[in-house]
């Protein structure tokens, strides 16, 4: 059973449901990579490192992991603009790219980056996201998602708070105080 955190209110996706739905996505993955070059898997630091980590562990196909880092929010708000802070080390031009993203929660981030890395010119871009708030006003495509989930503030399985709780093994709901 999961230990739920003083500072939680209640867990949203457990440990459990995370480890199985990560094997699916990577299954899913595989299933549609099977035969073709090396994917270039893009993780969007810091919060899918854990997701990421999980997911490439289970993929069949042959693959390489790169990372960027993105600011869209402060420690405790979003601020709506989304900047590079790190970028990848090397040219995407003619390869099958897949970005892992932790959460979406606007869009803009995930919208940010489709937009910058098509203008790269891979021969294909597709995203894999964690989780997806409940939102009438999110139209970001996600090729491979994991779990839609309340709109609440959510930590864990990288996921954080002002840089806490990012590694707790579950997803759960932080309370308002």
């Amino acid at each position: 059973m999961n230990e739920l955190h003083p500072d939680l209110s209640r867990i949203v996706v457990s440990t459990d449901q995370i480890q199985s739905r990560v094997k699916e996505l990577a299954d899913q993955i595989s299933a549609d990579f099977v035969g073709g070059e090396r994917l270039y898997i893009i993780g969007i630091l810091k919060g899918a490192f854990i997701f990421l980590a999980d997911l490439t562990r289970h993929l069949k196909v042959p693959h390489t992991v790169d990372f960027m880092a993105l600011s869209s929010y402060g420690k405790t708000t979003t601020s709506g603009a989304v900047r590079i802070l790190m970028d990848l080390r090397e040219p995407i031009e003619g390869q099958h790219v897949i970005i892992v993203e932790d959460i979406v929660d606007t869009g803009h981030t995930l919208h940010y980056l489709n937009r910058v890395l098509k203008g790269r010119k891979p021969a294909s871009l597709r995203s894999c996201v964690l989780v997806r708030k409940q939102r009438d006003n999110l139209s970001v495509p996600i090729d491979y998602l994991g779990f839609d989930i309340p709109d609440v503030w959510v930590v864990g399985y990288g996921l954080d708070f002002a840089d806490q709780y990012r590694t707790l093994p579950y997803i759960a709901e932080l309370k308002r105080e």
